[in-house]
C-alpha cells in the first residue's frame, strides 16, 4: 500500500523513492507504550505484529530491530520483494510476507496491527469486516497504531476510498482505549510530488480487555 492514491506504474521506482523514510509517528508511540509497559513488569518474549500496507517496509524494519515478529502485508508483490532484500534488514529477524489485499489477508491474532497510511485505500465495501478483522485479533493489551483520511481530504470521494469524519472515527474505536489521537490539516504535497490537502487522523488505541 501506498500514502499516493493515484498509484504509480512503476512500484519498485516508488518504493526505491519511499523505503527510506523513517518509521511513522504512530508507530513509534505505540512502541513506546509496549516498552513502558516492559520496563513497568514482566512481559513475555517475542511480541508478534502485523504490519497491513507494509509497502517497501520502513515500519517493518524498526518492529524488527526492535526484536519483533512481523508478518508484513501487501497486496503488491513489488512491496514484499523490496522488504525482504531491504539491505538494513536486521540479521537475526522474524519475518514472515504476505502477498493479499487486505479484504483477503489472514493474520493470527497479534500484540499490535500497524497500518501507515493504508487503510483508506480500502473501498467502503470492504472496510468494516476488515476493521472488525483487525480489532478481533488483537491479545489483550494489544494495539492498533493507524492513520484515517478525513472529509476534507482532497481525494475526498475518490472511489476505492473511505473516509471518516471524528464521529465516525469515534465510534469505530469504542471498546479500545484511545492513547493517542491527532487531528491534522494541512497543506503539502504526495510522495510524488503533487500538490495535497491532507486530513488525517493520527491514532494508536489499546484492546484494554483482560
Amino acid at each position: 500500500m501506498t500514502e499516493d492514491a493515484e498509484l504509480p506504474r512503476d512500484w519498485a521506482a516508488y518504493y526505491d523513492k519511499t523505503g527510506a523514510r523513517p518509521p511513522c509517528e504512530t508507530l513509534l508511540f505505540a512502541l513506546d507504550r509496549f516498552g513502558s509497559e516492559s520496563m513497568a513488569g514482566p512481559v513475555s518474549e517475542g511480541r508478534f505484529a502485523v504490519d497491513l500496507g507494509c509497502g517497501s517496509g520502513r515500519d517493518t524494519i524498526e518492529l524488527l530491530r526492535r526484536g519483533w515478529r512481523v508478518l508484513a502485508i501487501d497486496a503488491e508483490p513489488a512491496a514484499i520483494d523490496k522488504l525482504t532484500t531491504r539491505n538494513d534488514l536486521p540479521v537475526a529477524r522474524d519475518l514472515t510476507g504476505q502477498v493479499a489485499p487486505f479484504e483477503a489477508a489472514e493474520w493470527p491474532r497479534c500484540d499490535l496491527v500497524n497500518s501507515s497510511f493504508a487503510l483508506p485505500l480500502m473501498a467502503p465495501r470492504d472496510f468494516d469486516a476488515v476493521w472488525r478483522r483487525i480489532a478481533g485479533s488483537l491479545n489483550p493489551g494489544g494495539r492498533i497504531a493507524c492513520q484515517l483520511y478525513g472529509p476534507r481530504d482532497s481525494w475526498a470521494g475518490r472511489a476505492g476510498m473511505t473516509f471518516h469524519d471524528r464521529a465516525a472515527v469515534d465510534a469505530l474505536f469504542e471498546g479500545l482505549e484511545i492513547e493517542m489521537l491527532r487531528e491534522e490539516e494541512d497543506d503539502s504535497t504526495t510522495p510524488r510530488g503533487k500538490p495535497k490537502h491532507w486530513h488525517v487522523f493520527h491514532i494508536v488505541a489499546r484492546n484494554s480487555a483482560n
